[in-house]
């Protein structure tokens, strides 16, 4: 494995253990890594695609790597969710860094599928390998049009170029999925940013441009390790331990647990790793005869979350299916994507619920831009709910609110959310 891969992941650790727990609030978008359900259900995802560009090392006769996941797919009977960008022919000048490390296809900006072969890869450039993903029923999701960073990624991508502001991100959104929508009829609805990369100079986030693109925000819960570059003696023999890094973490985990993997979505990667290897070419069929031998379903993330949208509830809850609607149209989840029933309802979240979603994340921006520090992320709706006279409302820096309501609505105290859903009419 490149040793900076492995201080990345060593230090995420520790910084994990010594940071506080991250904050969730109730939020338009949420991080999808999981749903909850008992049924043997997952999804696969590939990043970086579709690549017009053959396996490494090639024991496919030249077959594009897009098309041999899509042949070994249609194989098992399962569907997957193609993460896609659009070109990166326009990140240039730059250089290449050095091979096995991080910056492998490009110092200042990634070049999928490799620096000074962009031609080959991206929607752009492979209308047939998108129609062909279209017509066999997966699904497609933004990885931006030219995969540039939405902000700064000091330790791993200290040289790295990435956007300035909120304008620059959704307008490389738009682009790919404008793109998708006009070619091919096809309307997006998820994305995951380049590299996990969720700050956004100016006090905005991932959060902020996806609330404004009605995108939830794909993750993943278990790394598929299709992208991972593992140095081991020749490069048959890394092969060799690519592939197996990609089978045994499954295989242990689904011996342990036959129901560990149950609404989980996978990571995996639709071009070179940092070696210019493909171990997805290889591993993935070995990955999807194991979950088939344990009566898996690979299915796409949208079909996923039909079994339930939310990571801490599922379809035997009572009232699921009025959660499940009202969720499409109101803020009532968590960031995480957890719906928290039994904690206590707070202003904010109540004015999450009753606020017009299109009039909270204006007011929440706007608010933003004057002030160009992050605002709590209930802020918008609570600021409708003030002017509308239904909630007055003051903040404490930890986004607590401190004041009463109006009379217009007095929740009881103590109030927890299952209460408040139950007994919201719309």
């Amino acid at each position: 494995m490149s040793l900076i891969v492995k201080v990345g992941k060593m230090g995420k650790k520790m910084l994990k253990k010594f940071m506080p727990e991250e904050k969730h609030h109730v939020s338009y978008t949420r991080r999808i890594e999981r749903v909850k359900t008992g049924e043997r259900v997952v999804a696969m995802t590939f990043d970086d695609g579709p690549m017009d560009l053959p396996s490494s090392p090639d024991k496919f006769g030249g077959k594009s790597l897009t098309d041999l996941l899509l042949d070994t797919l249609k194989e098992y009977d399962a569907l997957g969710t193609f993460d896609v960008v659009g070109d990166t022919s326009e990140n240039y000048p730059d250089v290449a860094g050095k091979p096995g490390q991080a910056d492998w296809g490009g110092v200042r900006y990634d070049h999928y599928p490799d620096i000074n072969q962009d031609e080959r890869g991206g929607v752009v450039h492979n209308p047939r390998l998108v129609r062909r993903i279209i017509d066999e029923s997966h699904q497609v999701t933004n990885h931006g049009y030219r995969h540039v960073l939405f902000g700064k990624k000091p330790f791993v991508y200290g040289k790295r170029n990435h956007f300035s502001s909120l304008d620059q991100v959704l307008e490389d959104l738009n682009r790919l999925h404008n793109l998708l929508k006009k070619e091919y009829g096809y309307e997006m609805t998820m994305s995951r940013p380049p590299h996990y990369v969720d700050k956004i100079e100016g006090g905005f986030s991932s959060y902020d441009a996806y609330d404004q693109m009605g995108y939830l925000y794909m993750a993943a819960a278990f790394d598929g390790a299709g992208w991972l570059p593992i140095h081991h003696g020749s490069a048959q023999e890394s092969l060799r331990a690519e592939v197996e890094a990609m089978v045994a973490p499954m295989k242990k985990a689904l011996e342990e647990d036959p129901n560990a993997l149950a609404g989980q979505i996978i990571f995996q990667k639709d071009g070179y790793n940092m070696s210019r290897r493909t171990p997805v070419a290889f591993g993935l069929g070995k990955q999807l005869e194991l979950l088939k031998s344990y009566g898996y379903r690979v299915v796409t993330v949208e079909k996923l979350m039909e079994y339930s949208p939310f990571a801490d509830v599922g379809a035997e809850e009572p009232g699921f299916e009025k959660l499940a609607a009202l969720q499409k149209t109101r803020g009532i989840v968590y960031s995480d994507n957890r719906l928290r029933l039994d904690s206590p309802m707070t202003w904010g979240e109540l004015a999450m619920l009753l606020a017009p979603r299109q009039e909270a994340i204006a007011r929440r921006v706007q608010r933003i831009r004057e002030t160009g520090a992050y605002q709590h992320a209930n802020w918008g709706a609570m600021d409708w709910c003030a002017e509308q006279g239904i909630l007055k409302y003051a903040m404490d820096p930890d986004g607590a609110v401190t004041s009463l309501p109006s009379e217009f609505f007095t929740p009881t105290k103590g109030f927890t959310r299952r209460q408040v859903y139950e007994a919201f009419q719309g």
